[in-house]
């Protein structure tokens, strides 16, 4: 295998089996988040309004949901729960199949976003049982890396029942969801077993995530910087609507950059953070980073010709993206190593519900602020970021404190991703 490719590609046995069962979710993802939004509003017949109200519904129970189901991945095994979880999420997806009225739709959508979140945390338990320390943020970044390849063919193939338009075409691409979580869970069982944890008397609550102050406040400063996700997707393309109708393809094209440049360099991003350290400084970076992005991004509010409008627009994309996969990187790192050995899944799924805010949230909020707001706007979001990457030092520091487990040393030299794997031992030794 060539070096450019090892360094795409994670190590053969667990860790490549891993991104093998995210890829075949991911192009299901994909094919479901470009048709869906026409499918049932022209093909169903629902109104814009009752469509976005259902899928903010949907999300916001998902990410409640996302804690206790991955509090079950810790007591009942994450392998075993991550399974069930993607075959559940396709057999949500067969239903979209014949649903023609809007409560069956806000029933589905909701058991949706609820495995979803379910499932994503019951991987990243997965991640942490059979993964070292050492391994895990370069793991992570190659599953980014997977996640957006599979995003990307998964677009393609709803590209094409878009183009084609018809009923039946639409439902083909949700066939192809639901055969994707097929495949994902088949691949997760040739994982091996990962032991669930074993409750002890006295050992404190079953949902201690909740209980966790310290922690709420760094997923908390972590939500914040997510509220860039919103951006490249939704916001971006209505800014250039609105200055610039004739560069409407430009939005399109700056959001395959994103996909493509985290695709190839999100784990080289990742290659330098080896503890809570290291992970702060990244996240710190990200905050100036994507502080600079607003600010670029800003200054296309004013009075510019279309090519400079253009010239900006790519620049304050590129700044965004290094930023982004800096902030995933320091974050991916910070939310595993701050949470208890034998409470993963409920850390994870408590953590990851800050993805879910920024989802039902950040559209509304953004889009108030930024194209009402012009460069103002932009300044304040900047700021946010700025203030949010240099907050995260000191919330994990705090949090860090009186633990009671010791989180993962800081390596004295970055871990290499592409280098052979030691993952599996965790499962191998386990009786």
């Amino acid at each position: 295998m060539s070096a450019a490719v090892s360094r795409l590609v994670p190590p053969a046995g667990v860790q490549r089996t891993l991104a093998a069962a995210q890829l075949a979710s991911a192009v299901g993802d994909g094919a479901y988040y470009t048709c869906s939004a026409l499918y049932f509003t022209h093909i169903v017949g629902m109104s814009a309004t009752s469509l976005g109200i259902g899928l903010a519904i949907a999300w916001a129970l998902g990410s409640i949901a996302g804690v206790p189901l991955g509090a079950l991945a810790d007591r009942r095994g994450p392998r075993g729960t991550a399974v069930v979880l993607a075959l559940a999420t396709a057999v949500v997806v067969t239903t979209f199949l014949v649903i023609r009225s809007y409560p069956p739709f806000l029933i589905a959508v909701c058991l949706y976003a609820t495995t979803q979140s379910g499932l994503t945390a019951a991987r990243q338990a997965l991640v942490a049982g059979l993964v070292s320390r050492a391994e895990r943020t370069g793991l992570l970044a190659h599953l980014q890396s997977t996640l957006n390849g599979g995003l990307a063919v998964g677009a393609a193939i709803g590209g094409i029942a878009l183009t084609v338009g018809t009923r039946a075409a639409f439902l083909g691409a949700f066939t192809v969801t639901a055969l994707g979580f097929v495949a994902g869970a088949l691949l997760l069982l040739r994982l091996p077993q990962v032991p669930p944890v074993v409750e002890q008397s006295g050992s404190g609550p079953r949902l201690a995530v909740l209980r966790d102050r310290r922690y709420a406040v760094v997923a908390l400063v972590n939500t914040v910087l997510l509220l860039r996700m919103p951006l490249l997707s939704l916001i971006i393309p209505l800014w250039i609507a609105d200055r610039a109708p004739g560069l409407g393809w430009l939005g399109s094209a700056l959001f395959v950059l994103n996909t493509v440049g985290v695709m190839a360099f999100q784990v080289q991003a990742a290659r330098d953070v080896t503890g809570l350290p290291s992970a702060a400084r990244a996240v710190r970076s990200a905050g100036l980073l994507l502080l600079l992005s607003c600010v670029v991004f800003g200054l296309s509010a004013l009075d510019v010709p279309a090519w400079g409008l253009a010239a900006l627009l790519v620049a304050a994309s590129v700044l965004q993206l290094v930023g982004e996969m800096r902030q995933s990187a320091g974050s991916w790192q910070i939310g595993f190593d701050l949470a208890p050995p034998d409470r993963i899944g409920q850390y994870q799924g408590f953590f990851g519900t800050g993805v879910a805010v920024a989802r039902t949230v950040g559209p509304l909020l953004l889009t108030t602020l930024l194209l009402d707001g012009g460069l103002l706007g932009w300044l304040v979001l900047g700021g946010l970021f700025l203030a949010a990457g240099h907050a995260m030092g000191p919330a994990v520091r705090w949090a860090e404190r009186d633990r009671g487990y010791q989180s993962a040393p800081e390596s004295s030299s970055a871990a290499d991703p592409s280098s052979p794997s030691v993952v599996g031992a965790t499962a191998a030794e386990a009786p």
